[in-house]
């Protein structure tokens, strides 16, 4: 009976190719991304240098900083006003400021002053960062109060150190993840309550009856999207007055750019639902196919909980499929820099794409198909 059982069981899921070939590929799909994708160490990170001094002391500061792992110096400038722009659009995530005094008073014995900026929207890794461009500065202060002194003493140094964390002063992680944490309940909710309608149509056969009428594949789309649609605004709206109440996380920008681009995401995840319907025959297929299109993308791939830049240049390609990734980036400026349109804008942009693109693949495979051609 038990032999029976199994060659059975062996027959259907060798007649279902797509559900085998889920099977062999989510091991191999884990291990990659696991392995290769999750990073919580701080390294490389871009800083910016504004050397008003540039003599041979100031020199020897920014050494200290360019032989770490920890940083790379990506931008050297003259002009603190280009720190802010840099800071929005996340091109540094640090910047070393070096007043123009800074070799003078040195060389007088006096005390100096050096300015440490920091982004605080990540707050792990601004805490990180911090402690190690402090102990960067410490460190050429403490040599420079041997060779004044001839000893190694552990007397006042002579730079004041002065860092100032931007956007989360606190550096609370919970500013940074519950952005994400939106993001990654929205994607999820969205794309599995979409995917599972036009295939339990399927399943119950009424989807031939609904071919026997004037009904149109977008039209069928449209009337599938726009319930959930609403559904999920509602989802949406309330998370971001739950993350306001329960975890103090307000929105530093614009409430209509929030409500824009959070529609447009959804739009998009509704469309990615739709996509996976028109290619699933059965709900159990759908729903593991939006899980695995949105679960584990979501919370590896869009820098939700690990940096992008900190994974290999193949994985960081991929993430550029994860439409979750795009949301997050405009999500983050919008709740906790308050940043405008002007920031995040290619997220936008590349999020209607995403949405066009599988909103249109979703109606071109519904069209095709005999039952609605």
């Amino acid at each position: 009976m038990i032999q029976a059982v199994v060659k059975k069981e062996l027959r259907q899921i060798i007649r279902d190719t797509r559900t085998l070939g889920v099977l062999l590929f989510v091991p191999v799909f884990l291990l990659v991304m696991f392995g290769y994708a999750i990073s919580l160490d701080v390294k490389n990170a871009p800083i910016a240098v504004v050397d008003h001094d540039k003599s041979r002391q100031s020199r020897e500061l920014i050494r200290g900083f360019s032989h770490s792992e920890y940083f790379d110096l990506a931008y050297f400038t003259d002009d603190t006003g280009q720190l802010e722009s840099m800071f929005l659009d996340e091109t540094v995530q640090g910047a070393l400021v070096i007043p123009g005094d800074f070799s003078k008073r040195i060389l007088r014995g006096e005390d100096t002053t050096v300015q440490v900026l920091i982004d605080g929207t990540n707050g792990t890794t601004g805490s990180a960062l911090l402690g190690y461009m402090q102990a960067v500065v410490i460190d050429y202060a403490g040599s420079l109060q041997e060779a004044r002194l001839g000893v190694d003493t552990a007397q006042v140094l002579p730079i004041d150190y002065r860092p100032r964390v931007w956007f989360n002063p606190e550096l609370e992680s919970n500013q940074y993840l519950i952005p994400g944490l939106v993001a990654f309940i929205l994607v999820v909710t969205a794309v599995i309550s979409t995917a599972l309608s036009v295939v339990r149509e399927k399943e119950l056969g009424t989807l031939e009856q609904i071919a026997a009428s004037p009904l149109r594949p977008v039209d069928l789309i449209l009337g599938k999207t726009l319930p959930y649609m609403v559904i999920s605004a509602v989802i949406a709206a309330s998370i971001f007055v739950a993350s306001y109440f329960f975890f103090d996380v307000g929105v530093a920008g614009s409430l209509l750019w929030l409500a824009g681009v959070t529609l447009l995401f959804l739009f998009a995840c509704l469309g990615l639902g739709i996509f996976i319907s028109s290619i699933a025959e059965t709900q159990q297929v759908a729903f593991l196919i939006a899980i695995l299109s949105t679960f584990l993308p979501s919370f590896i791939l869009s820098g939700f909980v690990f940096p992008i830049e900190n994974m290999p240049v193949p994985i960081q390609a991929v993430t550029y499929l994860v439409p979750a990734r795009y949301y997050l980036s405009a999500l983050r400026a919008i709740m906790l820099k308050g940043a405008g349109v002007m920031v995040f804008w290619p997220d936008v942009l590349l999020l209607a794409i995403f949405a066009a693109a599988t909103v249109g693949a979703g109606i071109f495979r519904l069209r095709t198909r005999s039952v609605l051609a």
